[in-house]
């Protein structure tokens, strides 16, 4: 590698051999307009990012009141899926309530029917209280016309 080492001494730069100067093409009208154009283009678009990356007073208040909605919404929402939860652990408390007693009532009738001895209550009536079985005679059949229950209006004959 050549490397050239310059000592200046002062402060003046040397001049070197005086080149001439580099000549540009002269440019039409049309290519100078063109270029006018693209200019005013730029600035107009750096403008139009200017205002639109500015916020005033009235962009930041109404930001301000959107997101002050949007947080009361969420906190509404969260009250109302809290409470939705806890109605719901209600309800399955009670029905749980339910289920425990129908299962108790359903043992106490189970253990009433049970302890009733059928024969020592047919064995007193006979013999006892004189009870008979009911002859053929004795039995009147009344048809009931889809109701589950009939009103009396005279007495039965006998």
């Amino acid at each position: 590698m050549n490397k050239t080492t310059y000592y200046i001494n002062g402060n003046a730069v040397r001049k070197l051999d005086e080149a001439a100067p580099v000549r540009r093409p002269q440019k039409s009208t049309r290519e100078l307009e063109e270029i006018r154009r693209k200019k005013n283009r730029r600035k107009s678009a750096r403008r139009n990012q200017e205002r639109a990356l500015s916020m005033n007073r009235a962009f930041v208040a109404f930001l301000t009141a959107c997101v002050a909605a949007s947080a009361l919404v969420a906190v509404s929402l969260i009250q109302i899926r809290s409470n939705v939860t806890q109605q719901m652990n209600e309800v399955a408390a009670l029905e749980s309530r339910i289920n425990d007693m129908k299962a108790d009532n359903d043992a106490r009738y189970k253990q009433i029917t049970t302890s009733v001895d059928l024969n020592a209550i047919k064995d007193a009536a006979i013999n006892r209280l004189g009870m008979k079985y009911a002859s053929q005679d004795q039995i009147v059949y009344y048809s009931i016309d889809k109701n589950n229950y009939m009103d009396q209006y005279n007495d039965i004959p006998e």
